[in-house]
């Protein structure tokens, strides 16, 4: 039964986690999984500079956090040679959409999105009672002109892309990315998710313009830098887009441990250099195991390998079952055509051949 004291607008949305953690599916089984590759984590960890700031923090864990985020701001701020007011830092890229959906859309107000993109960004946007038109991929990509026509269509406060692109691994060129900014129209502000943009080639990303109020860009530290239990996010765009988010979002919400650790794994690009070499080479064995057992690999700007396995939905969903009873943890689209696909994460060396000598079998008990 629904709570009448709560908002009409709460009342009429499911009470939903929108992500079955690897925990709770441990739970259910009775048994740790052997190859966690299903969150797109990074399994092999953040640099042992980041490891030493955060353990050196524990013990200032009695103070509150540091509202402003400054010691990261300063730090962003200089690694990318823009002014300090056009970065804003939040608790993950989750929680910095919530906040920009929270000062952008009101009930009724139109946002686009693809369908099949990133689910966390529909889930504020029903919470806050906006009005979602999806668009269609284009092949294994998503489609910026289309969404930049539906917008103009539905007169749209945001629509959201991202590149590169999670669930497919895909990606766009910066011209194609920068030509989308430029479309976007009149009263609309385009969200450029590029959580996983370090993975992809540099040619990929637009020139930071900070100047430019069409576009907010958002960044973590989830990804590359191997901190995404930290929940520690940026988002970087014109001074009044970010500092905007002063107005309604939580100021203590960045705890100093993730404050301290970001700070520190940003210093240590050395590290992020080995980080992406590893990737990279994850994704080649990780497609080569797709070859080997029949699924065609799609081509990856990220750090997992989307695997086309040939068939529909309910063949992938089953096959997600058989490799989970198997103790692989692998995620898949949630939408279809996308989700004749699964999508695995790359992890450490003896989690990817765990995967390939468990994949055979798994494939094995649906035939």
């Amino acid at each position: 039964m629904s709570d009448p004291r709560q908002t009409q607008r709460a009342r009429a949305l499911p009470a939903t986690i929108p992500f079955v953690a690897p925990e709770a599916m441990e739970a259910a089984r009775g048994a740790p999984f052997d190859a966690r590759l299903g969150a797109n984590e990074l399994s092999f960890g953040p640099s042992p500079v980041a490891v030493a700031a955060m353990q050196a923090e524990l013990s200032n864990i009695w103070k509150y956090g540091i509202p402003d985020n400054a010691p990261l701001v300063t730090a962003l701020a200089a690694h990318y040679g823009i002014d300090p007011a056009n970065i804003t830092v939040g608790e993950g890229i989750d929680g910095l959409l919530g906040v920009l959906v929270r000062l952008y859309v009101e009930s009724g107000d139109a946002v686009v999105t693809s369908a099949g993109s990133y689910p966390t960004f529909n889930y504020h946007v029903a919470g806050y009672g906006g009005v979602l038109h999806t668009v269609a991929y284009d092949g294994d990509h998503e489609d910026p002109m289309a969404l930049i026509a539906k917008a103009r269509a539905v007169g749209a406060k945001l629509v959201y892309l991202s590149n590169p692109n999670n669930p497919m691994g895909s990606v766009h060129s910066a011209q194609v990315v920068q030509e989308m900014i430029e479309a976007v129209p009149e009263g609309c502000l385009m969200v450029l998710d590029e959580a996983y943009t370090e993975f992809a080639p540099e040619e990929t990303r637009p020139p930071l313009d900070p100047s430019d109020r069409r576009v907010i860009r958002f960044r973590t530290f989830s990804k590359v830098y191997g901190m995404a239990g930290a929940r520690i996010g940026y988002g970087i765009s014109h001074a009044d887009v970010t500092t905007s988010f002063d107005k309604v979002r939580n100021h203590f919400g960045v705890n100093r441990i993730a404050l301290a650790g970001a700070v520190a794994a940003l210093s240590d690009q050395a590290y992020l250099g080995t980080t992406l070499e590893r990737v990279a080479a994850g994704r080649v064995r990780l497609a080569q195991i797709a070859q080997d057992n029949g699924l065609t690999p799609l081509p990856s700007a990220t750090n997992f390998v989307t695997m086309d396995c040939g068939r529909d939905g309910d063949y992938a969903r089953a096959l997600l079952g058989a490799l989970a009873q198997r103790g692989v943890f692998v995620r898949m689209p949630g939408i279809a055509p996308l989700d004749r696909c699964i999508r695995v994460s790359v992890g450490r060396d003896e989690e990817i051949e765990v995967f390939a000598e468990r994949l055979p079998l798994a494939l094995g008990d649906l035939a």
